[in-house]
């Protein structure tokens, strides 16, 4: 099958073994949990398996699983994550000095859930902050923690790195966000139908093709090491991912194309909805979409700029403000940016409020470069 979000220059390798499995370890999650998108079930699987090979990662991708309210799936994907992955150790609020203590040089996945009630509120999220700390040093190699310990109140290092699974109501700390693969579940809709999940009559099934994903990745350790993907993102984006893709071009196959489309789509998204300006961001990426699915004209009017905008049923802008976005809305969101509407002649004698497409070049080369544009980020 092609992905739409295929790029023609990403890799293609003949399908190994490994293929086949991944194929498997998605088809098993989509028949308990159904996924935001085709990429967040992609993603999702490639996580599940790198975990397999935490020692040849130099950084510890989380999965962020986070919803807008109850029951939209998050712990029904823990549980079949859970199943899945290599070492899992599950918690749902264990003290940072116990996990402190469980990871080792050879360390387990850390499995969270209502991770809401370690970081949801002030209160709670000061009270926690040590566990934060652990999970943003965790998300690299060779970043221990001091902490004093034993009758002589000697300094004693432990380890933090270790791939980690989050699961809560409500964004994480954008700490936490900025290391993750996230995955934005969304409840069922009428007529969307998934299999029940009991542990006793399905473990046994799952168990059996993690040791399946066990066994083809253990002699891949070394090999997966020295991997340098070319990546369709940089910086910590592309740390992030790397695992990720990593394993897809060892399995071959479908896979490299598959995972670099849900890296580009994913990360994308997610560059709008940071809590600091989240919405300036977001609004130079779906400005630019609208001039792409329009062909990329010199020109689009104010009016049908908004349209466009506000009908996007997954974007703000139709709750942006009593009415929805405005012109005067828009104005105050692209004015940081130095990008304002001129009196533009669509037609003959006919002149309306517009923008053009040349008046957005420098602000989306900076805030948000098209990856499909950008060079392959090889040798880091």
């Amino acid at each position: 099958m092609t992905d739409p979000g295929a790029r023609s220059g990403d890799p293609v390798a003949p399908a190994t073994p490994g293929a086949g499995l991944l194929s498997e370890l998605r088809s098993a999650i989509a028949r308990y949990v159904i996924l935001p998108s085709e990429q967040a079930l992609d993603a999702v699987t490639l996580w599940v398996a790198a975990t397999h090979l935490q020692p040849a990662w130099q950084h510890a991708p989380r999965l962020a699983v986070i919803g807008p309210a109850k029951r939209c799936g998050k712990s029904r994907l823990l549980d079949v994550i859970t199943e899945t992955v290599h070492d899992p150790l599950i918690t749902v609020n264990a003290t940072p000095a116990a996990i402190f203590r469980s990871i080792t040089d050879k360390p387990p996945t850390l499995l969270v859930d209502e991770a809401d009630t370690l970081f949801g509120s002030v209160k709670a999220a000061e009270k926690n902050e040590d566990l934060r700390g652990l999970l943003n040093a965790g998300h690299q190699r060779n970043r221990p923690t001091l902490r004093v310990s034993g009758p002589d109140h000697k300094p004693m290092k432990f380890p933090t790195f270790a791939m980690a699974a989050l699961a809560g109501i409500g964004d994480l700390p954008d700490t936490i966000m900025d290391r993750s693969v996230v995955i934005r579940m969304r409840r069922r809709a009428p007529g969307e139908t998934v299999a029940s999940f009991r542990t006793i009559r399905d473990t046994p099934g799952l168990h059996g093709l993690r040791e399946r994903l066990r066994a083809w990745v253990a002699p891949l350790v070394d090999v997966a090491g020295e991997l340098e993907p070319p990546m369709p993102v940089e910086d910590r984006a592309a740390d992030t991912w790397e695992p990720l893709v990593a394993v897809a071009d060892l399995a071959g196959g479908e896979w490299p194309v598959r995972a670099r489309a849900a890296c580009r789509a994913m990360t994308a998204h997610e560059s709008g909805q940071d809590e600091d300006g989240g919405l300036k961001s977001r609004i130079l990426l779906d400005i630019r979409r609208v001039f792409a699915a329009g062909g990329n004209p010199d020109a689009l009017s104010t009016e049908h700029l908004l349209a466009a905008l506000k009908a996007d049923s997954e974007a703000p802008w139709a709750e942006y403000g009593p009415t929805g976005l405005s012109a005067r809305g828009l104005q105050l969101l692209l004015k940081d940016y130095g990008i304002s509407s001129a009196n533009i002649c669509f037609d003959r004698d006919t002149q309306r409020k517009g923008f053009t497409r040349n008046s957005f070049l420098d602000a989306w080369n900076r805030y948000c470069p098209d990856p499909a544009e950008q060079p392959s980020r090889i040798g880091r």
